[in-house]
């Protein structure tokens, strides 16, 4: 079971600028997933649903997985000269 992760944030208000606390209140509630929860959980989800959000969101996780591995190999800075002689 998963918490609630949002429970020990504390958002200051500086200035009476109860507004941007709110906006930021707002994004850190939607980065730790909490706005998506709550619109799942007000309705039923049928099963095929579900089954369908589970595999996309773990076919999302191995292609960011993947992705980021080719990135770093191709970002990395300590390759060796692939045509040694030619420079």
């Amino acid at each position: 079971m998963r918490h609630a992760s949002f429970i020990a944030r504390t958002v200051l208000v500086k200035n009476g600028g109860v507004d941007e606390a709110m906006a930021l209140l707002n994004n850190v509630m939607s980065r730790d997933g909490f706005f998506e929860q709550f619109r799942r959980t007000r309705f039923y989800e049928k099963p095929f649903e579900m089954r369908r959000r589970v595999n996309y969101t773990k076919c999302r996780a191995i292609y960011n997985e993947e992705m980021s591995r080719r990135l770093a190999f191709l970002m990395r800075t300590n390759r060796t000269d692939p045509y040694p002689g030619s420079s």
